[in-house]
């Protein structure tokens, strides 16, 4: 993965073989804790939605991501450091609590550049803006599962902290606004246009 200034991101991984990586609410918890730490810093969050076996991630780029971590022989990013610290960290924390060895999420997490996707498309067009579609699909993700019947009764994403339902700060409603078009007056009503299955394609490539 590499990352760029000002540029926004999906960013996701999941268990593998599909497999869960969270049992338990606490499990949720732990992992969105240990990205907390390792992220508030480093990127600004727009959204996120933690599933049983998968996560998803939409963040937004600054210089903060040109920093270079040395890890043995080689140098990487800051961000791709991060995001190694998360998995190996959750995983460790999950093994010993489940008995278990080895690896828990696919090798490797991926990431789209949404910027990307609205250079080569209409962007005025709503339903060809990545950053529109991404922010909707993420919240979109526990209704698509059938895990619940309404977003809100979904604690382990954001859509809580935009619908003014919790008062979470992880999440910079500014650039949602900017970028995604949030507004906290219609943003419920448009949580339900539910994103095509040819565009979400294009945000996981």
């Amino acid at each position: 993965m590499r990352f760029s200034p000002d540029n926004i991101y999906h960013i996701y991984n999941q268990g593998n073989n599909r497999q869960k990586i969270f049992n338990t609410e606490n499990d949720y918890l732990i992992f969105l804790t240990l990205y907390k730490r390792l992220f508030e810093n480093t990127v600004s969050t727009i959204a996120w939605c933690l599933m049983p076996n998968h996560f998803h991630f939409m963040i937004h780029t600054d210089e903060r991501c040109l920093i270079k971590i040395k890890q043995g022989g080689i140098t990487i990013d800051i961000i791709t450091n991060n995001l190694r610290k998360l998995l190996s960290g959750y995983a460790r924390i999950y093994n010993s609590k489940n008995g278990r060895t080895g690896s828990l999420f696919r090798q490797k997490t991926k990431s789209t550049l949404l910027s990307d996707i609205n250079a080569m498309t209409d962007t005025k067009n709503q339903n060809f803006n990545s950053y529109t579609n991404c922010f909707r699909y993420i919240h979109q993700n526990p209704l698509r599962a059938k895990l619940v019947a309404n977003f809100k009764d979904w604690k382990f994403s954001s859509f809580c902290d935009y619908a003014g339902l919790r008062n979470g700060l992880l999440c910079k409603k500014e650039l949602a606004a900017l970028y995604c078009g949030f507004n906290p007056l219609d943003f419920i009503e448009k949580s339900h246009e539910l994103v095509e299955e040819g565009i979400i394609s294009h945000l996981k490539n």
